[in-house]
This record gives structure tokens, C-alpha cells and sequence, in this order.
């Protein structure tokens, strides 16, 4: 895995993304705290890795219950990205 400060990663963007595109992981530091800022990888290993998961995996493995009196509003399901 290669490894970039930000400053260098702007520099070299067309070849940096070359370099991903044959495969290779490239690691993006920031120039002044020198912490690690995101990785880049091929697409083809980042779609690899997120495949969908069937639902109901889990089915007689695993159980909820709510409470009878369980309530949250319109604004919480929204916060949580659930939309009726």
C-alpha cells in the first residue's frame, strides 16, 4: 500500500489514480498532523467487499420484541433514515 501526504496526492492526482486503477491501495495523509485521511482502492475490491446481504440471515437465530408501549416520532425514524 502506498502512502501520500495530501499535498503530494494533489500533485500526482491523474497518476495516483493510475495507480489505483492497477490495483494497488493508496493511503491519503494530511500534511500537518500527518493522520491518515482515506484510503483509495480499485472499485472492483470496494464493490467485492460490500456485497448485499440476504435479508433474514439471521432468522430463528436472533429475536426483538418492543414494548407495548414503545413510541418515536415522525422526526426520530427520520433521523434514523426510516421513512414510512
Amino acid at each position: 500500500m502506498k502512502t501520500l501526504m495530501m499535498g503530494e496526492f494533489k500533485e500526482k492526482f491523474s497518476e495516483v489514480l493510475e495507480i489505483v486503477k492497477h490495483g494497488e491501495e493508496v493511503t491519503i495523509k494530511s500534511d500537518k498532523k500527518e493522520q491518515n485521511i482515506a484510503v483509495l482502492v480499485p472499485f472492483e475490491k470496494y464493490t467485492r467487499n460490500h456485497k448485499k446481504r440476504k435479508p433474514g440471515i439471521l432468522e430463528s437465530k436472533a429475536s426483538f420484541s418492543l414494548k407495548d408501549d414503545f413510541e418515536i416520532t415522525d422526526e426520530e425514524l427520520l433521523s434514523l433514515g426510516i421513512t414510512c
